[in-house]
């Protein structure tokens, strides 16, 4: 019997938001005046900047136009997801808006970054002087940060979340709001990557802000369409395509 997919399946990464944009050294910021824009924002009520609600709302013009309606829309429940989820329904007419379900889900939220979310990079080598070396012998995929999640444990989240979709929504046209980090996570599950693979990817690839990954569904799979194409202005597409 095969197992029930949506017929499309749609991934954007939210806008640009202010975390987004602060001066890093690795994961980690640069110094306090780096850092002072969210400092004491917790990571779920950062919004989008003034760029990132543009970004999202030429982003819902170019999906209306590509792939018009969607049956169900997801968004992490982030701020900057639900930011850039409402900018980029405002392309659709109040009428069809009204007719796409749009709903939180736990389960594709941003990769927990504990203890040293908002961590100098000072203040993190003196906190956890071993994290360094205990990063490089496990590598980007199986580390996991001071009390956060290994990327490896955002794949198990979303691998229970897609099982779900695909028995929820067969046959229908999804749409996904979520981070770049998680969207990686969900095309490790999709395209059924190797450690090595997923590790070579997350050093080598990136996903830009309000950029577009697609599947449709063929012969019973999801086949990748592309992936971290920019359909906003000023910025060229990065992304690569699919079949």
């Amino acid at each position: 019997m095969m197992t029930p997919r949506p017929a499309l399946l749609v991934l954007v990464r939210h806008g640009q938001s202010q975390r987004n944009i602060a001066p890093k050294r690795n994961r980690f910021y640069l110094d306090d005046e780096a850092r002072r824009p969210i400092r004491g924002i917790p990571d779920h009520l950062i919004g989008l900047t003034e760029l990132g609600w543009r970004q999202a709302r030429e982003t819902g013009v170019a999906l209306h136009e590509r792939f018009g309606p969607f049956d169900q829309v997801y968004h992490s429940g982030y701020q900057r997801a639900v930011d850039t989820t409402t900018a980029m329904l405002e392309a659709y007419e109040p009428a069809v808006r009204d007719q796409m379900r749009v709903r939180h889900h736990l389960f594709i939220r941003e990769r927990d970054q504990g203890h040293a979310y908002n961590m100098t990079d000072a203040e993190a080598g003196e906190a956890f002087p071993w994290l360094q070396d205990y990063w490089n012998t496990f590598g980007p995929f199986f580390s996991r940060p001071p009390g956060g999640e290994s990327l490896a444990q955002v794949c198990e989240r979303v691998y229970s979340f897609l099982q779900k979709l695909a028995r929820t929504t067969a046959g229908k046209r999804v749409l996904l709001v979520t981070h770049g980090g998680t969207i990686w996570c969900c095309r490790y599950v999709l395209e059924g990557w190797t450690y090595a693979e997923a590790e070579r990817r997350f050093e080598t690839e990136h996903v830009p802000n309000c950029s577009v990954t697609h599947y449709e569904l063929e012969g019973g799979l999801l086949v990748l369409r592309e992936a971290g194409v920019v359909h906003w202005s000023n910025e060229q597409s990065v992304g690569i395509s699919g079949k």
